[in-house]
């Protein structure tokens, strides 16, 4: 799952600095020798350990389009135990420059005076509390305003890694507060500045520092509320979505800056821009339009309102889910009612209960613990309630019955987008959200998903019929939701003798990570090295560090193992964006990747299944595409500006390494020997790769036809429960209890951004195993098909639409029949 929660990335007209920026920063290195050592950032402001002596040194940034350029203000200091600040005096300077361009000046003066040290002090330290400055270039004249830092607020730090856990809930509002007013007032310099001609430099340039700056704030504090979740911290991020969605709609109906992209997608320097930075130029007019640039006052202030409440309850569904899930447990006290279990799931279930000072052995609805219960559990009462304490999740069913309840939010959701697109001029939220698709029109979705389902389905009531006839041998003679997964590996261990569990032992992490990181190197040729000393949300979390060679590319947090306060699944965000700062320095990407496997237990290292490590391997090619980008325009590097359909083409291909020999040889090894997957296993796993896969196929269907009818047909007269029982009359060939409430807890399309768009992982499925089909062709592991790979797709993020990149990887576009052979569905697998 590629998850760019609001959490995670603030989707403005994809415009993004400030053309004079001033960026203090405060430290305690001493001075030697008259120079400052250690320090960082583009600015900062320091005190000598001699009491008379303090040095100012504030670097300038700008972007220079005069030989001749004069630079004059001033800055007042003060110190955190001085009663009144000090001013320097107004200071001025000019420099030359032989051509346009980026350049910057170190302004540095020395100020003699008594500062009044003490003992408890010998290192003072001085905080910028403001500045001005005054730019005169060539006729026209520029002001730029001090971007204020707080000592104590890490989030208005400049930093390389965010201080996670520096981070604490009464930090988020403060700074975020003070970032969009400091973006409020750059951009009116912007446009003050920018005129009627605008350059690349001056709007785009500036804007994606803006951008950056509230990216690098607001990204660690929703990725905290995502993995560290807690009721301070909670109540911190709600609190700011109202001004993120105000202020992001403010941007997207700025009749200016609109104007502006406008001027400088149609001036003479157009001419000149690279196909990225044309492709960001059409984005961000067309989110200009998405975001109602067009409407008149009154429906502009509608559409504030309707996303600002959509922000809120999008969070609202998130955290009663979350809440829901965390409100049941089962205490087990006599071990022998999990008979079945294996050992590892009850060592983790007695470590749980341990946590909570509690004997015995504690089930959750946290997944590992729910499908251990619904995979290997005898008891069939037992798996029942498991079952529907699972499935009632945040709903007016099951033991928690109207608390954290769902129901509502999603029908305002609905509401809301169906209202949000009739504002746009479209008849329903899918065509809306098809704005920014590869798909072309509704029809075209549902045309491809009644295909496929149309193909799977008998595949899926043959799979069916011989479930229940096995369960049926073993005394189940109506089979149930919750004895589908029982039996299945039952079934599988009897037709293949393979099992999940088997299977685990030869999946250690460090293994398949190891493993991992030797098939992408080969493939694209990057080095991958684990970093330490960093500072972290978790004990568990660790940092790697992607090279090629030997250059610095990007890095990535791992955080994989599931926990109280983290939200369940798995999901990548990127952190921090690769582009070419306004300077002319190379910013380089950052990624999270999240998971929700078992922890070691017992002494054992933590053992993944195989359905794990297709995850592990799902999640990473998300990141690869975000990390590996070679584009450097901020909209379009790595995953922005990514048809959302075509998104998961990287991180489904990355899957298809899980179930090839040569794959299999480098990310297996049995924990307590090493031995590698001995080929008698293999053979019988590979020969259960399709097993179920029809019922499989279907059931991602429902969930993608329901999603997409759901929000096509909205306003019809039907129930959310009546649109998903149309469609599972349509393609499934199994119905759940009637008090299933699966969608009060479909977090993919009411909070994590694939609304009207879970069709995009069959969408992207079809591209991804005909890419996949190249390497069958030319061998998995062969390096030139990976470099290619790495080029076509990989190193160019949004910079060109996706078909295009497919067919310039492929040389033709793209066809179904591999998805189809993959998945057992061709039809010589019905034959």
């Amino acid at each position: 799952m590629m998850v760019v929660p609001m959490p995670t990335r603030i989707r403005l007209p994809m415009v993004q600095p400030c053309s004079i920026d001033l960026w203090p920063m405060v430290t305690s290195s001493p001075i030697s020798s008259g120079k400052p050592s250690g320090l960082k950032g583009p600015a900062w402001v320091m005190c000598s350990t001699l009491p008379s002596c303090t040095l100012v040194r504030a670097p300038i940034r700008m972007r220079c389009m005069s030989p001749r350029t004069t630079v004059s203000g001033q800055m007042e200091l003060s110190a955190p135990i001085s009663t009144s600040p000090m001013t320097i005096a107004e200071w001025s300077t000019k420099a030359r420059s032989p051509r346009a361009g980026v350049w910057s000046w170190n302004l540095r003066m020395a100020t003699i005076g008594s500062f009044f040290g003490s003992d408890r002090h010998p290192e003072r330290v001085w905080l910028l509390r403001s500045a001005s400055i005054v730019i005169k270039m060539a006729g026209c004249f520029f002001q730029a305003r001090c971007k204020t830092v707080s000592a104590n607020n890490p989030l208005l730090q400049s930093y390389d890694l965010p201080p996670f856990s520096a981070i604490r809930a009464e930090h988020v509002k403060p700074a975020i507060e003070q970032i969009l007013a400091d973006n409020r007032a750059a951009i009116a310099d912007i446009l003050a500045t920018q005129g009627s001609t605008p350059t690349w430099a001056g709007l785009v340039l500036t804007m994606d520092e803006l951008n950056d700056r509230l990216g690098a704030a607001w990204s660690p504090v929703s990725h905290l509320n995502a993995v560290c979740n807690s009721a301070e911290l909670r109540e911190a991020y709600e609190s700011c979505l109202p001004a993120l969605s105000a202020y992001s709609t403010e941007m997207g109906q700025n009749r200016e800056l609109f104007q502006a992209y406008e001027a400088l997608a149609n001036g003479p320097e157009a001419a000149s821009f690279d196909v990225a930075q044309k492709t960001i130029l059409e984005q961000a007019l067309r989110d200009f339009r998405l975001s109602g640039i067009d409407l008149p006052p009154e429906q502009q202030k509608r559409y504030a309102e309707v996303q600002s409440k959509l922000s809120e309850l999008g969070s609202q569904f998130s955290n009663q889910l979350l809440d829901a899930t965390q409100a049941w447990t089962k205490l087990v006290t006599d071990e022998s009612a999990l008979a079945g279990l294996t050992d590892s799931a009850k060592q983790q279930m007695a470590a749980a209960a341990k946590a909570k000072d509690l004997d015995g052995y504690l089930i959750t609805l946290e997944f590992p613990s729910y499908y251990a219960v619904m995979t290997y559990a005898e008891d069939r009462a037992l798996r029942e309630e498991v079952y529907a304490a699972y499935c009632t999740r945040a709903s007016d069913q099951g033991p928690n019955a109207g608390k954290n309840d769902n129901t509502p939010v999603m029908e305002q959701i609905l509401d809301l987008r169906q209202e949000l697109a009739q504002l746009l001029g479209y008849a329903n939220f899918a065509e809306l959200s098809l704005a920014t698709k590869m798909a072309e029109s509704s029809d075209q979705v549902l045309s491809f998903l009644r295909d496929l389902a149309k193909r799977s389905k008998p595949f899926a009531a043959q799979d069916l019929e011989q479930l229940k006839a096995y369960a049926a041998e073993q005394g189940c003679a109506d089979l149930q939701s919750w004895d589908s997964g029982f039996y299945g590996e039952k079934l599988r261990e009897q037709r293949y003798s393979v099992s999940q569990e088997i299977l685990r032992a030869y999946f250690p992490i460090d293994t398949v990570l190891n493993g991992l990181f030797s098939i992408v190197q080969r493939l694209y040729g990057i080095e991958i090295a684990e970093q330490k000393g960093f500072d972290t949300w978790h004990p568990d979390v660790r940092l790697f560090e992607i090279k090629e060679n030997g250059q610095h590319v990007g890095r990535f947090f791992f955080d994989l193992y599931a926990r109280a306060n983290k939200r369940g699944g798995a999901w990548m965000d990127g952190a921090r964006d690769r582009r070419r700062t306004a300077e002319g320095t190379l910013q380089s990407p950052v990624a999270n990747l999240v998971c929700n496997f078992t922890p070691a237990v017992a002494g054992k290292p933590a053992l993944l299944t195989h359905d794990e490590v297709t995850t592990l391997f799902h999640e990473f090619g998300h990141g690869l595409h975000h990390l590996l980008t070679r584009v450097e325009h901020a909209g379009v590097s790595g995953i922005n500006g990514v048809a959302w359909d075509a998104v998961e083409l990287p991180s489904q291909f990355m899957e298809n390494w899980c179930w090839e020999p040569e794959g299999l040889a480098l990310i297996s090894g049995h924990y307590e020997t090493g031995e590698p997957l001995p080929q008698d296993l293999l053979e019988k796993m590979l020969a259960a790769k399709n097993f179920q896969s029809g019922l499989m196929m279907v059931r991602q269907l429902e969930f993608s036809l329901f999603d997409f009818e759901l929000h096509a047909t909205h306003g019809d007269g039907r129930s959310v429960l009546d649109v998903l029982e149309g469609v599972r009359d349509e393609v499934s060939v199994m119905r759940p209890p009637a008090y299933n409430r699966f969608p009060n807890s479909f977090a993919h399309i009411f909070a994590g951004g694939y609304a009207a768009g879970y069709y995009s992982y069959k969408w992207a499925e079809v591209l991804s195993a005909d890419a996949f089909s190249k390497f069958e062709e030319d061998g998995v592991l062969n390096a030139e098909t990976g470099r290619a790979f790495r080029e076509a797709i990989l190193a160019r993020g949004g910079s060109q639409a996706p078909m295009v990149l497919f067919v310039d990887f492929r040389g033709r576009e793209p066809s179904i029949d591999a998805l189809l052979r993959h998945s057992g569905l061709s039809e010589d697998a019905a034959a």
